[in-house]
């Protein structure tokens, strides 16, 4: 993040952040310390997570079996486009480009939807969401980055336990993430803390709404769960393995066309960049966070910075930060 992010984020900013002693950038991050007691509410948390990591997960096999079995119906593609639509730019617009990094204004109903839609995602609560991502970026790839691959080294073992701990493994270390440092500005925000109060509502409905159209659509029951398959646990299972691969490979593997700043390993990943609705060009986003497009270069899809450009037109949000030949000139390998 850059200082043009704004007052709210001064406190945090990478480049205010200390760097942390003795390490050199290829070592086992430092060891966090003995292991709380296993508490009630420890326990809860854990079972949470791995009933949100798992279900979804275990949807793709129910689905792979009913595929084959042909239980698949054209209402349920539908479905599951549309949401995950939704959804998804909820996420890369709403909760990352703009709650997280301000790179635009939204007017409140836009603001307060797009929480909404990003919040249909499933992952997480939008508060905790955007702490947990701003503190990814004060500490990118090294000790206080809370899903980096590098945390268990940078030899072949470590690379493999480090790419498992940043694409699902970090979700059950319960390492709380705090907002009243990382995010104050959403805490003071009135909308957002009633957006994050309804998350677990808002679950429900995520799965509540393909099951009811499609049973509404279709005239039968089966339809209403064979919508709830595919375009609710098949869809937000996509979109979770989606985004957890821009923490994840979008650190190991592609292109650095940008530099970014000490031991920030962020990369530019092609194969992901219309799944994930333009995230995946990383390096970019790691080299001037702020900026709202970050596919840049020529033929590099961004269809999340298309959705603000749309808005900014519909004038919707404004502030917008878009891209200049001379900073990305300035950062440009």
């Amino acid at each position: 993040m850059t200082p043009e992010l704004g007052t709210s984020m001064t406190a945090i900013a990478p480049d205010t952040v200390p760097p942390p002693q003795g390490y050199d950038g290829t070592s086992p991050f430092p060891s966090d310390g003995p292991s709380p007691a296993r508490v009630g509410g420890e326990r809860l948390y854990v079972a949470v997570t791995a009933v949100i990591v798992v279900l979804p997960f275990v949807a793709l096999g129910a689905a792979g079996w009913l595929l084959w079995g042909r239980l698949i119906h054209p209402v349920d593609i539908v479905l599951a486009a549309v949401l995950y639509t939704i959804s998804g730019l909820g996420v890369t617009v709403g909760f990352h480009r703009g709650l997280t990094h301000g790179g635009y204004q939204a007017v409140r109903p836009v603001r307060i939807a797009l929480a909404v839609a990003g919040s249909l995602s499933f992952q997480g609560d939008v508060i905790g969401w955007v702490a947990t991502h701003r503190r990814h970026h004060a500490f990118t790839d090294r000790p206080g980055d809370p899903h980096s691959p590098y945390r268990y080294g940078t030899h072949l073992r470590g690379q493999l336990r480090g790419l498992v701990h940043a694409h699902v493994g970090w979700l059950f270390r319960n390492d709380r993430t705090p907002a009243e440092r990382y995010a104050p500005d959403l805490l003071a925000d009135r909308d957002i803390r009633a957006v994050n109060r309804a998350f677990p509502a808002l679950c429900v409905l995520t799965l509540a709404l393909p099951f009811g159209l499609g049973w509404a659509i279709g005239g039968t029951w089966v339809y209403g769960v064979t919508a709830l398959l595919w375009a609710g646990l098949v869809r937000v299972a996509l979109l979770h393995h989606v985004t957890w691969s821009v923490n994840s490979l979008c650190h190991l593997i592609g292109e650095r066309p940008f530099r970014t700043r000490r031991h920030d390993r962020a990369t530019n990943l092609w194969p992901l960049a219309l799944l994930s609705f333009g995230e995946s060009w990383h390096n970019l986003h790691h080299a001037d966070p702020t900026c709202a497009r970050h596919g840049v270069d020529r033929g590099q899809l961004d269809p999340s910075a298309a959705v603000i450009r749309l808005f900014e037109r519909l004038g919707w949000v404004h502030d917008v930060r878009w891209p200049s030949r001379d900073r990305l000139a300035a950062r440009r390998v």
